[in-house]
């Protein structure tokens, strides 16, 4: 119980009577030790206004005690006095508390995006807006750079926003930060069903979900047409038709345009694998090999080092014993936008890299190769994830409104709307929908499609590209590591020890 005095047990002592004859009652002062009214009250987000006035204070004063009253009239009006005062400390109270959760249930909303534009995001914040009044939306489109350590101490030192987007790897790293997913939002099998199941998988913490994507992204495997037509080749569809592919679409500066020389110099590349510093994704890619290959990424070294290693052997085949591509080329990005790489491998945003390097280029998007699978043993294909979504502040006091908005980006009218407004801007398309009931609208757009239809089947894990979340972030430090046995500066013992280490300092249990 509160020491303020109002609220104590213990009336004050009565004064003595006055002696007779009493004059006319006047306004009686109050005793020593009688409640003051109560101070205003201020918070951080709500500056207090003068309180209206109670309806207690309606209640007609006594009428003045007759003369010859004393001891019973003076007690009589000091405890109307204390019962006035108790009322309207207790109607104020009501009021203000009032006032505060109005505050609370309204306000602003900060909430920081990173890849949409004020003109995508504008017009659907203001339809929440129009359909949430009291609620304002203060959207902040960050820089991808730093990120990650921008958005973490900011929630650390008890300044975040109110919503942000996080990656999909990024749940270990920011898990004290992000408030579970209220069922009145999405029950546990209602967020099942609406989104694929890499994302239940990414993005459960117990038996909370801590995030709900708004786009779903990975790896898709870019063709450049003109150079297949010419070859009269076919898509590959496993790793093998790949690597065959790419050894006859190459050509490179020598006597009989081959390069299997070591003095080659190679001019157009089949596909770009085998080098870490100039292979855009190569992470996604040495991934989801390994996925496919049956490697548990947590352990790559035990039971069996083999599956792994033959990984790494057929990712280095590229630059060490085919030598169509190396490390003095441009990056693959550059390369394939130049029209000088058939085969390159990119989540669905790098589109817009190429078509703006180069509106001219004649390519596709596939899904990825392959490696065979036992469907009698219950193997299925293996894709990639790499995507992002919104989470709430866990200290914000307008999480519920947080969440309210994160509902509404994320229903099925609201993508759709996202999608199109994207098309009308300078994209080419919007992000691939996140949600499974959607995947029908997008599943044979040429561009995008091969990301959809991949979906289902999709799986992520920590070593992961342009995430940017900085060198002491998870995806920095187990990308480092692994690029070292890649280039053969450690062996895959020594990675495994590696990567105990680094999930470990996240709080990951790296069981076998």
């Amino acid at each position: 119980m509160d020491s303020n005095p109002v609220y104590s047990s213990t009336p004050p002592t009565p004064p003595p009577p006055p002696p007779p004859p009493p004059p006319p009652p006047a306004k009686t002062p109050a005793p020593a030790g009688a409640p003051l009214p109560p101070a205003p009250v201020k918070t951080s987000s709500v500056v207090a206004k003068p309180l209206a006035p109670s309806p207690s204070s309606k209640i007609k004063a006594a009428p003045p005690p007759r003369v010859g009253g004393g001891r019973k009239a003076s007690r009589f009006l000091l405890f109307l006095g204390i019962g006035l005062v108790l009322v309207g400390t207790v109607a104020g109270a009501v009021a203000l508390f009032s006032r505060l959760s109005q505050s609370f249930s309204s306000g602003k909303l900060v909430y920081w995006g990173l890849w949409e534009p004020e003109e995508v995001m504008g017009p659907i914040l203001s339809e929440f807006e129009a359909s949430h009044p009291g609620i304002k939306v203060e959207y902040v489109m960050q820089s991808p750079q730093e990120y990650r350590e921008r958005l973490q101490t900011a929630l650390d030192e008890g300044k975040g926003p109110d919503l942000f987007r996080i990656h999909n790897t990024w749940v270990p790293l920011l898990r004290s930060n992000l408030d579970p997913l209220p069922s009145s939002v999405y029950s546990v099998s209602d967020y099942k069903n609406i989104f694929y199941p890499t994302t239940a998988r990414d993005f459960q913490v117990g038996n909370d979900y801590v995030a709900v994507p708004l786009e779903f992204d990975g790896l898709a495997m870019f063709v450049n047409d003109t150079m297949f037509q010419n070859a009269g080749m076919s898509i590959p569809q496993n790793w093998e038709e790949l690597r065959d592919a790419a050894r006859i679409l190459s050509q490179c500066e020598s006597e009989d345009g081959s390069c299997t020389r070591s003095d080659s110099r190679i001019i157009t590349s089949g596909v770009a694998l085998g080098t870490t510093d100039n292979v855009d994704h190569w992470q996604d890619i040495v991934a989801v090999l390994m996925l496919q290959n049956n490697v548990d990424l947590n352990h790559p070294y035990t039971p069996d080092p083999k599956p792994a290693q033959d990984v790494i052997d057929y990712f280095n085949s590229f630059s060490r014993t085919l030598r169509i591509w190396d490390s003095n080329l441009p990056s693959s990005t550059n390369q394939f936008a130049a029209g000088k790489l058939a085969i390159y491998f990119a989540p669905s945003w790098r589109v817009f890299d190429i078509k703006t390097a180069n509106p001219g280029l004649r390519f596709s998007v596939h899904p990825i190769p392959q490696l065979p699978v036992d469907i009698a043993r219950g193997e299925t294909p293996i894709n990639w994830a790499s995507y992002w979504a919104e989470a709430v502040n866990t200290k914000s006091p307008n999480k519920k409104q947080a969440w309210e908005l994160i509902k509404y980006l994320s229903s099925s009218d609201t993508l759709v709307r996202f999608y199109q407004s994207a098309v009308q801007s300078p994209r080419a398309f919007g992000e691939p929908y996140s949600r499974t009931d959607l995947a029908d609208i997008l599943k044979n757009e040429p561009l995008v499609g091969a990301y959809v239809n991949q979906a289902p089947l999709a799986r992520s894990w920590y070593l992961a590209s342009s995430t940017h979340d900085g060198p002491s972030g998870i995806n920095s430090r187990v990308s480092s590591a692994f690029s070292e046995t890649i280039i053969g500066e450690s062996d895959l013992q020594a990675l495994e020890k590696e990567i105990g280490s680094i999930l470990s300092d996240y709080g990951i249990q790296a069981s076998p």
